[in-house]
This record gives structure tokens, C-alpha cells and sequence, in this order.
């Protein structure tokens, strides 16, 4: 493919659409792998999936094998859920929720996310979607970002404290945060004191990508 090849040279725009929720989204073709970007920011594959395969990486492909239920917070192209599919072989059920329905039809056509048996997509706002879901999950992954912004409820003490209530014993969080500034450095840390006093075993995963933090919450089996 000649876009493809060009693309190791100069990135090669596939496709442009507008959201509501993520304003200008792109599929692009960069350095021979296709990705979906927002205006400032990496939104799937490329980057974005080398970051979270960190993390995945840390929890253990084997560990993920043997789970049941897999929460993803946060689809965008579902390049996090490609990597547990394609790479890990997970065959168990997966929940994908995301309130933008423009990025899941562009994930659709796209990167082919329709074409994965074993996930249900919802679309829907995260925190409303854990106040209603019955479930209970073994991994809950949270990767939610407008363009480069998180939403604040996402480090709020009665979310963390609903994402404790919803893992299975010994369940685990996966959170991809975004650090920009020192006050981000600070929200971090401050929310990490919070998942130790509900009982969370936290582990640190600091500049992947430069900018990315993730954060790992192992909860007790008690």
C-alpha cells in the first residue's frame, strides 16, 4: 500500500470526522501503522497501545487469561481491546463503554472492533455505566480523555470507591493518566492516597510516553 509506505515518511490522512464529544477525530496512517488521533493527542493504537500494553504487561498476560470479565472505560478505536483479543488471546467476555458514538463507528470501519465476538460495546457515560451495571469484573481498565483533558469525576473518591465495589476479590484496576503539570503531578498523588485507604495495593508505572502515568490497584481478596 502506497499510503502505507508514505507514511514512514510523512504522516497520511485516511479519513477526518467530526464528534461531538471528541471535536475532530482522524485516521491516519503514521510511521506504517494506522491510528486514530484527536486534534492534540493520540486516541488508539500507535502510542496509546504501546502504554497500555505496559501496563497489561505488568498485570501478566497469564493473570489476564485466566480472568472472566474485562471493563474497558473508554474505547476510542479499541486498540487496548486489540491487544487483549489479538496479543494476550483473551477469550473471556469484554464491556466496552464509551460515550462518543462517532469513535466507535470510525473504531468499526476502521480497525474492524464489530468483528470481535467476545466484546459488547456500550455507548454511555462512564460514570453513569458503573452506577447501573449488575457486573462484577476482574479487570477494569480506565483510559478516558477528551482530546488531552480528564474528567475530574474520574478521581473522585465515590468513583474509586464504585470501581472497588464492582472488582471481583483480588480484581484490578488498569488507569491511564495524563501528567502535564505539577498540579497534575499533585492529583495523582493525592488519588493514589485514596485507593491505598480503600485497601488497594497501587503500583506506579511513571512517564510512558513521556507524558503517561499509569497506575495499577490490586484489590485484596478478602
Amino acid at each position: 500500500m502506497v499510503r502505507r509506505l508514505l507514511s514512514y515518511i510523512i504522516p497520511v490522512n485516511v479519513a477526518s470526522r467530526k464528534s461531538e464529544w471528541s471535536k475532530n477525530l482522524e485516521i491516519t496512517w503514521n510511521n506504517g501503522e494506522l491510528v486514530m488521533d484527536s486534534k492534540n493527542t493520540n486516541y488508539s493504537y500507535g502510542s496509546l497501545q504501546r502504554i497500555l500494553r505496559k501496563g497489561l504487561q505488568a498485570i501478566g498476560y497469564k493473570s489476564i487469561l485466566d480472568m472472566q470479565h474485562i471493563l474497558v472505560l473508554g474505547v476510542a478505536g479499541g486498540s487496548v481491546i486489540k491487544t487483549i483479543t489479538d496479543e494476550i488471546r483473551f477469550s473471556g467476555k469484554i464491556t466496552g463503554v464509551d460515550i462518543d458514538a462517532q469513535v466507535i463507528a470510525m473504531a468499526n470501519e476502521f480497525f474492524g472492533l464489530d468483528a470481535i465476538p467476545n466484546l459488547e460495546i456500550v455507548i454511555d457515560d462512564a460514570f453513569e455505566f458503573v452506577l447501573k451495571t449488575k457486573d462484577r469484573y476482574d479487570l477494569i481498565i480506565v483510559d478516558i480523555f477528551q482530546d488531552t483533558a480528564m474528567p475530574n469525576f474520574l478521581f473522585e473518591s465515590f468513583f474509586s470507591k464504585r470501581i472497588h465495589f464492582l472488582l471481583r476479590p483480588n480484581g484490578i484496576l488498569l488507569f491511564n493518566t495524563m501528567l502535564l503539570d505539577s498540579k497534575d503531578n499533585l492529583r495523582n498523588e493525592e488519588y493514589v492516597s485514596d485507593l491505598d485507604l480503600l485497601g488497594f495495593r497501587t503500583q506506579i508505572i511513571p512517564r510512558v510516553e513521556e507524558h503517561n502515568e499509569l497506575i495499577i490497584a490490586r484489590k485484596s481478596d478478602a
